[in-house]
């Protein structure tokens, strides 16, 4: 049996993140041909369901043509086993992405050959940086008119202050583009036309003087790649493995996912180069990957991914240790022990039930309300894993359902969407009723949608008059006490029971702060500890 040292080696727990349209979604179904995972991608052409992209699996997502939730997919190649966490590329779904970067230890950052480093690309970067998470870059759509490669490099390196090494290089671009050249490992690797189901060979090449370089490609192609390479190759560092992990350089590769191309090369890299588990943050103490005892943590809470059974799975980060279907785990917020009957291994929204998992490892474990996003499960060890904050909603409206019996079924319903983090739920103090904050406009359609799909419940969204959200928190219980009495109209609780105070305006806020100096209005809040 193999051991815990050579399990946690073995593992690449990586997200990919870029802006919405990209090519993520495509990106991340040719990684899982690849490795085998499926046998055919969503292609464009494809038919009915086959062209539903299988990261992409609810329903307002396969309407709508944009990923909303983050899902995960565990698969095996070269001997290692990769676990994918595709995350959201619109803005207004930020949060889902950035609680899924805290439980990976690597990223792939897409980027459009023709458009570059774009807004929500360089936010999903900047979380990375908070974590020294490495980045992996990929520059997509090769296939179609871009910018001038070096152009890229630098908009990389100027924008994101991080350090390029070309892991690849691209042979023209559009209509010339014929390949690339595998700087790491001196191969050409030529684009096969009509051929998207099937990598293309490298072809070994001993340096770019090699003879077989003039024979296979264009003359003028063959000129500007030497030319372009070497002079790469004078103005970038070379690639410093350990300045990756550190996440200060990023190795560059190029490509087109549509045409399969760059793929294998990128996942060979993350393969070879990317860190395995690493040491997870508590309060305690850092947590090792390589510890016996078992510790893990939620980061995601997903309704409804069977529509038929009304399920609730908790996506649980494993941090260390050799996790057993059946074993009994403590769930630490509560003090009480879990038997771990059916964890699931995830293939998108199929699954699989998880009789093992090691460090790195994404499992799901069905959960009726027990956990929730933050939470940490031990083998007895009271830890608290900490980064995995909430952000007070920058936009609020009311929420009432459009048939007035329903109201019992919209709290059940609004309730489990905040569980999940799909958006903050407070109920007013007086009057008892839903206010519901998200970070961008379109999650409220995405809700509207899901409230009335998936709990048959047709609501309505209204204007609440409201600026933002504070949770409320202060030394004195007996502070606290007092402007909470004091502040009855103003005043919510969020799912977890904890006071929010609900501004009106800019004004008020800034006026409540001065004038209760004591006070703390927090604009993120840490899992209860």
């Amino acid at each position: 049996m193999p051991s815990l040292a050579e399990e946690v080696d073995r593992r690449r727990t990586f997200a990919i993140i870029s802006h919405p349209d990209a090519g993520k979604t495509t990106l991340t179904e040719k990684l899982l041909l690849f490795g085998g995972a499926i046998q055919l991608a969503g292609a464009v052409k494809a038919r009915g369901e086959r062209r539903r992209a299988r990261s992409d699996w609810m329903k307002v997502e396969q309407e709508r043509g944009i990923s909303v939730a983050s899902s995960v997919m565990t698969y095996e190649y070269l001997g290692r086993t990769f676990n994918l966490l595709d995350t959201p590329g619109h803005e207004d779904f930020s949060e889902d992405t950035y609680r899924t970067l805290t439980a990976v230890d690597s990223a792939v950052m897409v980027i459009d050959a023709a458009k570059g480093i774009e807004a929500q690309t360089r936010k999903l970067f900047e979380v990375c940086r908070l974590r020294d998470v490495p980045i992996v870059t990929f520059v997509n759509k090769l296939d179609r008119e871009g910018r001038d490669p070096f152009e890229l490099l630098d908009e990389v390196e100027q924008t994101l202050a991080l350090d390029v090494t070309p892991a690849s290089w691209p042979i023209g671009m559009g209509q010339r583009f014929k390949g690339c050249y595998d700087l790491i490992h001196d191969r050409l690797i030529l684009v096969e036309r009509g051929n998207n189901d099937r990598p293309a060979e490298g072809i070994q090449c001993n340096g770019l003087d090699d003879p077989k370089l003039d024979e296979l490609l264009p003359a003028d192609l063959v000129t500007e790649l030497r030319e372009q390479v070497e002079m790469a190759r004078g103005l970038c560092p070379e690639f410093d493995l350990e300045a990756f992990r550190q996440g200060t350089m990023t190795p560059v590769y190029f490509g087109s996912a549509l045409n399969n191309f760059g793929v294998r090369e990128l996942l060979e890299g993350v393969a070879d180069y990317a860190p395995s588990p690493r040491p997870q943050p508590a309060v305690e103490r850092s947590i090792s990957p390589a510890e016996d005892k078992v510790s893990a943590f939620v980061f995601k809470i997903q309704a409804n991914m069977d529509p038929k059974h009304r399920d609730r799975i908790a996506f649980v980060r494993l941090s260390s240790g050799h996790f057993k279907r059946g074993m009994k785990l403590k769930h630490v917020r509560s003090g009480k022990m879990m038997t771990m009957h059916n964890p699931v291994l995830f293939l998108a929204r199929d699954r699989e039930v998880a009789e093992e998992a090691w460090p790195g490892d994404i499992i799901g474990i069905p959960n009726h309300g027990n956990l929730r996003i933050g939470d940490t499960l031990t083998e007895g060890e009271d830890l608290h894993v900490k980064g995995i904050p909430s952000f007070a909603p920058e936009l609020l409206q009311r929420v009432r359902p459009t048939d007035p019996m329903k109201m019992k079924h919209l709290s059940r319903a609004v309730e489990q969407l905040a569980e999940e983090g799909a958006a903050k739920a407070f109920k007013t103090r007086l009057g008892s009723q839903w206010i519901v904050g998200v970070v961008g406009a379109l999650q409220f359609e995405v809700l509207a949608d899901r409230i009335r799909t998936e709990y048959d419940v047709p609501v309505t969204f209204e204007t609440a008059g409201l600026h933002t959200a504070r949770w409320l928190a202060a030394d004195d219980p007996a502070e606290l006490k007092k402007f909470i009495d004091a502040h009855q109209g103003d005043l919510a609780e969020d799912h977890d029971g904890d006071p929010v105070f609900l501004a009106r305006n800019g004004w008020h806020l800034n006026h409540t702060a001065e004038t209760w100096p004591k006070l703390r209005l927090l604009a993120t809040k840490e899992p209860a500890t």
